[in-house]
């Protein structure tokens, strides 16, 4: 069975603040700890009004100071929005302030428009240098040479777990080049799933860091009483995910009847696609689900999405789901 992990992108709902949101995601990991989960990530994100996970170390302190064994790490830091340096230092500070529960998930894209890639001040190569960016920060956290110029610290000597996180083969190649665990976001980008997986397991090269592949896969989970509770409470995803279809992100919305009013047949298909990996409905529907998931992936951990509106249904959820594994 495999590991099961959160990937909490601290929703800010309608009529709430960024500071609710954050608030919940600490309540949420303490939770979570209870009920058994391995891992809480958080993911950068900016300009994103319905995110409020930006400041993504600050977020990792708040949850892992408010929570006693939970890991608790990024799923992921944007490597290209910032020096190696710099996120060896943040990361050194939370390993020295929480040791053995800090994980440093890596990703390649900006997190966010192309206007506010300019305000991060990022350059057009800057993506391109990503591979050169890892070996540089998985530098900063070996032990400090003697005349060593330039350390993190906190950082130097300090065995923080890097993850390379994907949604296409690259990343799979390079987590499989570099020897190091991989994690696909198909809670939202499922189409090369299988693929990235095959590539990265044949392609793994073992590492100080890890002996065999250990790939990872992301899912959207709403579970509740019923079946018709569940797609109920579902519908805020799907409006989340039609709002980004226009262009137009925005707050985590209430739940509604009738979704088929919502979106047009466009938009259904365009958000449904990006959803396919979310396994909706009571206990057993989504067990049901899961089941055949594990036997197609065969991944040894997955880090579970609940987009709900309300935080008492969203931890009932993520109960349900312990649960059941």
């Amino acid at each position: 069975m495999p590991l099961l992990s959160i990937l909490d992108l601290a929703f800010v709902p309608e009529g709430a603040t960024p500071g609710d949101a954050l608030r919940n995601a600490l309540d949420l990991a303490r939770h979570a700890e209870k009920w058994g989960y391995h891992r809480f990530w958080l993911a950068e994100h900016h300009n994103m009004p319905g995110i409020a996970s930006a400041a993504t170390a600050v977020a990792i302190g708040f949850v892992a100071g408010g929570t006693s064994r939970i890991r608790v790490g990024s799923g992921g830091i944007m490597l290209p929005n910032h020096s190696p340096i710099v996120i060896a230092e943040q990361f050194g500070t939370l390993e020295s302030l929480y040791p053995g529960r800090i994980d440093l998930g890596l990703g390649r894209a900006p997190g966010t428009d192309q206007r506010t890639v300019l305000a991060l001040r990022r350059t057009p190569g800057s993506a391109e240098r990503f591979p050169e960016d890892v070996r540089e920060l998985q530098e900063f956290f070996e032990p400090a040479r003697a005349g060593q110029a330039v350390q993190a610290v906190p950082g130097s000597g300090l065995r923080v777990p890097l993850w390379i996180l994907g949604s296409s083969l690259y990343g799979a190649q390079l987590a499989a080049m570099m020897g190091l665990p991989y994690a696909f976001a198909s809670h939202f980008a499922p189409g090369a799933l299988l693929p990235a997986l095959s590539a990265y397991r044949i392609g793994f090269k073992p590492s100080k860091q890890l002996a065999r592949p250990c790939a990872a896969a992301g899912i959207n989970v709403v579970a509740a009483k019923t079946d018709g509770e569940a797609r109920r409470l579902f519908t805020s995803a799907q409006q989340q995910f039609t709002n980004l279809v226009r262009g137009r992100p925005g707050r985590l919305r209430p739940p509604i009847d009738d979704i088929e009013r919502y979106w047009t047949p466009a938009e259904k298909a365009h958000a449904s696609s990006m959803l396919t990996y979310s396994f909706v409905g009571s206990p057993e529907t989504v067990r049901s689900g899961l089941k055949i998931f594990f036997a197609e992936t065969e991944v040894d951990e997955v880090f579970v999405v609940s987009a709900i509106y309300e935080h008492a249904a969203r931890l009932r959820s993520y109960e349900i789901l312990a649960g059941l594994l």
